[in-house]
């Protein structure tokens, strides 16, 4: 028999002609989901913005559009593709991250344009995007905001035609070889951030390494500047670096739930493959670097994975013991016009 979600919940967005910088709807895209009280956060990975929803009757509405190009400078832009691909809320931030990816250009034109556009990769600045925005309480709901009181946006250094982050991976003996290729390939592709004050760990899509998932974990700190740092916690090394048994899977989300951190897995590429929700237990108290043993990962629950279709992205924590997981690429089924509608399903171990 099939896996089959519990129930689902309608998520109604605003329509596309409220926000000036979108071309397409938000629905179709969304690609990280996080979760404070009664306002949930997500995102679309074609974009530099944020959406918050709350609950409307037996829906999740009232859309509220944050363009991050408003709060703060963007290297690439306030309208270049930021990849947004993990939202985590922790103590009155929202912690929002990029694929940090390469991408290959897409075939198009002729014959020879369309190998010499295959054989071009691409750097979008966007995408090195790794900060934490304040939130303030603003009408009822917490509203994203360029600083609050003391507060200010903090985020890593951001540059045109540099990463930072990719910088402390670049002589990595496992990562550093996977750094020139596009993400989707199994090039560098975060896909998930959790974090506990200023302790993060970061999810990799890619690179799989012998079936094995990468969780990055960073400990940061504030410089004079007002940017965020890695500490050095692993001799010279600014991270931590976790492998972790998901056969084959590469990791699409993170959160927390306690001590444990909760995996949502799937395929490094868009082909057909089952994908699950994993609990690796005790996470938070391993502080050296290595391979996760398999006695302390379990299984909630696999999920069915469509294909062209329906691509888990985002999980977040629900009533009830249940997960919600939002998806890239949703089936005709689930979305509506009018007013633009999207269901997520929640699913229970």
């Amino acid at each position: 028999m099939d896996a089959a979600p519990s129930r689902q919940v309608m998520l109604i967005f605003g329509e596309i002609e409220k926000f000036g910088h979108v071309a397409d709807p938000l629905r179709k895209d969304v690609s990280a989901v996080t979760r404070v009280g009664d306002a949930l956060f997500t995102s679309c990975d074609e974009f530099a913005s944020v959406d918050r929803l709350t609950p409307e009757g037996d829906a999740w509405g009232n859309h509220v559009h944050f363009a991050l190009g408003d709060i703060l400078d963007l290297p690439g832009g306030p309208d270049g593709e930021m990849d947004i691909e993990g939202l985590m809320a922790d103590k009155g931030w929202l912690w929002v991250v990029g694929s940090h990816g390469l991408k290959r250009g897409k075939p198009d034109g002729d014959a020879q344009e369309a190998m010499d556009s295959l054989a071009e990769i691409k750097r979008d600045p966007n995408r090195m995007f790794l900060g934490r925005i304040p939130l303030a309480e603003r009408d009822g709901a917490p509203t994203l905001v360029a600083e609050d009181g003391e507060r200010r946006v903090q985020t890593i250094r951001l540059h045109p035609r540099k990463s930072q982050l990719r910088k402390w991976l670049r002589g990595d003996e496992h990562i550093g070889p996977f750094l020139a290729l596009p993400c989707k390939e199994n090039g560098l592709d975060i896909e998930g951030i959790a974090a506990r004050g200023m302790r993060v760990w970061l999810g990799l899509r890619g690179p799989v390494l012998s079936e094995m998932a990468v969780v990055l974990e960073f400990d940061f700190r504030v410089t004079a500047a007002g940017h965020l740092k890695a500490r050095r916690i692993d001799g010279k090394r600014r991270y931590r670096k976790h492998l972790i048994p998901t056969r084959g899977l590469g990791i699409r989300d993170l959160e927390l739930e306690g001590d444990d951190l909760i995996l949502l897995t799937a395929p490094v590429t868009a082909a057909d493959g089952v994908a699950a929700i994993r609990r690796w237990r005790g996470a938070v108290h391993v502080t050296s670097s290595g391979f996760v043993a398999e006695d302390d990962v379990e299984l909630i629950c696999g999920l069915p994975y469509c294909g062209r279709h329906d691509h888990p992205e985002g999980v977040v924590q629900w009533e009830d013991g249940g997960w919600l997981v939002i998806y890239d690429s949703p089936a005709p089924e689930r979305l509506e016009n009018s007013p633009a509608r999207l269901l997520a399903d929640i699913w229970k171990g």
